[in-house]
Formats: structure tokens, sequence, C-alpha cells
């Protein structure tokens, strides 16, 4: 791994963790002059694409491009651009929002997108037919999302911002990053560290159930602003199958897991365990908002929104990355202040789920603010950025692993 790509995403994550603290401060103490939805565009921007992009760039180059294709200049130049991109936005969206240069540098950011996937497509030579799959479909998924953002003008220009397709197109950009894009990469990635060993008729039904789970939950957030019982029906159709694909997965790790788990170092341990009660705690949101009542609420109330999106991306997303990072040397499993970054990072976002979820059931319950809320969450997300500062400031001191 090359080590100016690393610590290149750790610091535009610790950029993200930074603009995020900044907005909950606002909560305790507005800033004038800060427009608190730009800085959040900001924030979301950096995290998406800054971090879970790039890391997935930089693993997917790692682990799935022959040595002989890496020594390619493109790739490297990629990488540069794509993170020229990246800082057009982090410095665009908090100053202005959506506007000329903000969106000039996301699209800047979608032609390097498209461009990652022709290369990986032509150049990748995944070892088994699993990893294959997964990660071919992610590229795809990640090229499909970007469809929502291509129809945010046609849209804001004919029906406008406050339209219903309007926020439909932004869902289904998001929808296939979050499920699509970054959970199958991530899980392509997972199946090459474990060397799992999967019969392919086998592998071939939980991909088919994960796939079509993947469009048909597509109908929630599409019901939120179309109202129709069909969406309803197609999202509770999906989550089964989600759960069933789930169940498939704990099959095929299972005899093979305890082998691959005994050789970890213990924070990667931790890590893995992390992410995998993440993702399992994802799927029983998912059967929870099955409750039509509850599916509403589960978009009204901005706390749940938050803290389910906080959940797929810090706990299931960024703990898998960690957990790669680890596992491969690329941090140092045996380096007792990243080993502490780490620590920090996970107490961090525990407590500030914690506090998210709790108070909106709090507002579920018709009960107000929990005291002191606003302040707490503020000083639990202190422990973010520390921990990703830690771990950045570590990253330099590392022998670097080439590519």
């Amino acid at each position: 791994m090359k080590k100016s790509w690393l610590l290149c995403t750790f610091i535009n994550f610790f950029i993200a963790a930074l603009m995020g603290l900044l907005l909950r401060w606002m909560y305790v103490a507005p800033i004038a002059g800060l427009n608190f939805q730009f800085l959040m565009h900001g924030h979301s921007h950096v995290a998406m694409l800054g971090w879970v992009y790039l890391m997935l760039h930089c693993l997917i180059f790692y682990f799935f491009v022959p040595k002989e294709k890496k020594q390619k200049p493109i790739y490297n130049r990629l990488f540069w651009i794509t993170e020229l991109a990246v800082l057009g936005m982090m410095v665009d969206f908090p100053a202005q929002g959506y506007a000329f240069a903000s969106i000039l540098f996301s699209t800047l950011h979608i032609f390097c997108s498209y461009y990652f996937c022709y290369l990986i497509i032509k150049d990748a030579n995944p070892g088994t037919f699993s990893e294959k799959k997964m990660l071919y479909m992610a590229l795809f998924f990640m090229t499909l999302s970007t469809l929502g953002v291509w129809c945010l003008g046609p849209v804001v220009g004919l029906l406008g911002k406050t339209s219903a397709f309007y926020q439909i197109a932004i869902q289904f950009f998001l929808h296939f990053q979050f499920n699509g894009w970054f959970l199958f990469a991530v899980l392509a990635l997972f199946f090459k560290q474990a060397i799992l060993i999967i019969e392919a008729k086998k592998f071939r039904v939980f991909y088919n159930l994960f796939v079509a789970s993947t469009f048909l939950t597509l109908a929630l957030p599409v019901s939120w602003y179309l109202p129709d019982p069909v969406f309803y029906w197609l999202n509770t159709l999906g989550v089964i199958l989600q759960i069933y694909a789930g169940v498939l997965f704990i099959q095929f790790i299972r005899p093979q897991f305890q082998s691959f788990f005994a050789a970890l170092p213990t924070i990667a341990k931790t890590v893995y365990g992390f992410a995998l009660f993440s993702l399992a705690l994802k799927v029983v949101i998912q059967l929870v908002v099955l409750l039509p009542e509850l599916a509403q609420v589960s978009h009204q109330i901005r706390n749940f929104v938050i803290g389910y999106i906080h959940l797929t991306m810090l706990g299931i997303i960024t703990g898998f990355l960690f957990g790669f990072a680890l596992q491969n040397d690329f941090l140092n499993s045996r380096n007792r202040i990243q080993k502490w970054g780490i620590a920090i990072f996970l107490f961090g976002f525990f407590t500030t789920e914690t506090l998210l979820f709790l108070q909106g059931i709090w507002f579920f319950l018709g009960k107000g603010t929990l005291p002191g809320y606003y302040q707490n969450l503020f000083l639990s997300s202190i422990f973010l950025p520390a921990g990703l500062l830690l771990l950045s400031v570590e990253i330099l001191k590392i022998k670097r692993k080439t590519a």
C-alpha cells in the first residue's frame, strides 16, 4: 500500500470528523456566518468520497490488480486527481453549498470513478468466483448510483427542489452507494482476506438474494416521498431476502471463520467483531421498520436517520476498512498509540450512537429532549477526530509497504 495514499485517506477522514464535530457544536452555540447546511454537505461528501471511496480505491488496487499492472502510472495519477476533487468539495461545499465550483468538483469525482471502474474491470484479477462477482457488482452499483446525481439538474429545472422526485434522486444515490457499492466492495475484500472457499452453486443463491434485496429495499426511502402500499411490500420482500442472504453468509463463513479469526491480532479481532455486530444490528433495524408506523417515524425523527447512516458508515464500512488495514499491517497492530487511536474512535462511535438512538426513542415517546443532550453529544463526538488524529500521525512513522 502506498503510504502517501493511506495517509491521504486518513487525513480526509480526520477533516470530515472535524466538520462533524463543528456541526454538533453549532447545536450548542450557533456560529454567526457559518451555514449549517453547507457544512453538512461538506462533511458528508468528504466522509463518503474522501474516506470510504478512496480507501476502497486503495484496497481494490492493492488486492485485485496484478503486480505487473500496478506499475502503470495512471493509477497514481487517478488517485491524486480524485483527491483534488475531494479537496475542492472540502473547501467549496462549506463555503457555498451546491454552487458552480462544488458541482464542478463533484462532477470531476464522478468521472474519476467511471475511469477507475474501467481500469479495474480491465486489469483486476480476482482470485475466486465469489470475489469476482462481488467486486464487479460493487462497481456496477457505484456507477448506477450516479444516475441519481445526473437526475438532480433536470428535476430541479422541471419540478424544483421541493419536489418528491428531487428527494428520491438523492435517496437513490445514497442507497446504492451505501448498500450497493460500499457494502459489496467491503464483502469482496472480506472474502479475499478470509480466503473463503464457497461452492459456486451455493454462492450464486446468496449473491442473487443479496442483489435482489439491494434493489427492493430502495422502496423504503421512496415510500417516504411517494406513500403507496406497494413500496411497503417491496421493502418487506427485500428485507426478507436480505435476512435469508445473511443466514447463508453466516453458513459460508462459520466453518472457516475460526481459523481466520485465530490468526488475527487482538485489535483486528475487536474491529472485525465490531463491524460484524454493526452489520447484524443494521439488519435488526431494517426488521423493526417493517412495522408501518415505525417506517415513517424512522424518517421523520432525524436522530434515527443520522444514527442509522453512521451505523452503516462508521460501524460496518469503516469497521471492515480498519480490519483490512490492521490485518495487512497498513496500520500497525503492535503500535500502542495506533491501538489507542482505534479504541478512542470506537468509544466515540459507541457513545454517539447510543445518544442518537436514545434521543430518537425519547422523541418517539413524546418526552422531548434529553437533559444535556447536545452538550453530551458534542463531548462524545470529540473522541472521533481525536482517535483519527492519533492514527494519522502514527501512519507517518510506518515503514512503507509497497503496492
